[in-house]
């Protein structure tokens, strides 16, 4: 085996697509999305006997925690063997930047297999997550009939409620979808008290996986001319080979129960490009997630699907400033409610 840097987007795709295309954040799109936001990446590739195996997307993370080496939602294997080569690979790497540690958010199934994978590689579970590693998916193997009927019956008469009540959808991708968004997401910001993502991030990720045709946003209004433009609710979706991601989501307090509308809408779109599963994104997982998701896991849960849960985020420790960035954490956990 051996390891080599892989520069050309159709190769990282194909490898992408074929072995499931799992997560967007380990997308070549996620990549360059995250280069806009100033961080250095590599994109690793292994290699048997000229055959890819395994690709890692590495993101090179100066922060207040400490400077490590981060892999999102990745890597993507085909022979869990190769983790041994890639960790050679990764501590080459970690101590050429000078990094504190080694973390790895994978999407390996959360079991005791996998758990002795990383232990026996010297990895240890880490304080805090990065990204979801308790995600809630719908398989999209049924008619939309089909999924609506195992749905909670709330959420079903919610849907049908809001059409009924004059919501509508707007599908968009103009230049001016993000502004719009970002005006109610500054309203769900305020009424919810959490730490948003900013414009700059969300016009990035936006923009980045719209020249892939893998981006749109969803508006909620209602049809009434008094109120066009006037938007209730929107939505972010990301697409990959095999599903849709709803990633930024943002609402403004009103009787009309335009979200539920706008995730039907967005199950309906998967549907029509082709996707297997559509993925709420995270879910309340106590001891790893702020109390205050038990709201929302409640609404994504009513559309039918079910619980994944990957292995807890996993670190390797190169430097004994590691205990440092360990302990900010623990005190971030308990500032998030954790």
């Amino acid at each position: 085996m051996i390891t080599k840097e892989i520069i050309d987007q159709p190769t990282w795709q194909k490898f992408f697509d074929e072995n499931g295309s799992p997560s967007f954040l380990h997308s070549w799109e996620w990549g360059e999305m995250e280069k806009k936001q100033g961080y250095e990446i590599k994109r690793i590739g292994v290699f048997d006997d000229n055959r890819l195996i395994a690709i890692v997307l590495i993101i090179v993370i100066t922060s207040k925690r400490g400077k490590f080496l981060f892999i999102p939602h990745g890597p993507l294997v085909k022979l869990k063997t190769v983790f041994k080569k890639l960790k050679e690979a990764l501590i080459h790497l970690a101590k050429k930047e000078n990094c504190f540690f080694i973390r790895i958010a994978s999407v390996l199934e959360n079991n005791q297999e996998n758990e002795k994978l990383f232990i026996d590689l010297g990895f240890k579970k880490a304080p805090i997550y990065m990204h979801s590693e308790t995600m809630w998916i719908l398989p999209l193997n049924k008619t939309e009939d089909e999924l609506l009927s195992q749905m909670r019956k709330t959420t079903r008469y919610l849907i049908k409620k809001a059409a009924k009540d004059g919501v509508i959808i707007e599908k968009r991708t103009d230049e001016r979808a993000v502004d719009d968004f970002h005006k109610l997401f500054e309203e769900t910001v305020k009424r919810e008290n959490f730490t948003p993502f900013s414009k700059k991030f969300i016009k990035d990720e936006f923009e980045t996986f719209h020249k892939t045709g893998n981006a749109l946003f969803l508006f909620a209004r209602l049809k009434t001319p008094e109120v066009v433009n006037n938007y209730l609710a929107s939505a972010l979706i990301i697409f990959t080979d095999s599903t849709a991601f709803y990633h930024q989501g943002a609402s403004i307090h009103t009787k009309y129960p335009a979200p539920y509308l706008i995730q039907w809408e967005a199950i309906k779109e998967a549907k029509q490009r082709g996707c297997s599963f559509y993925n709420f994104w995270g879910i309340c997982k106590p001891g790893r997630t702020p109390k205050s998701w038990t709201g929302l896991t409640l609404f994504k849960q009513g559309f039918g699907g079910q619980e994944i849960n990957y292995l807890p985020t996993q670190d390797l420790i190169i430097s004994s400033k590691y205990y440092l960035t360990y302990l900010y954490e623990k005190i971030l956990n308990w500032r998030r409610g954790v």
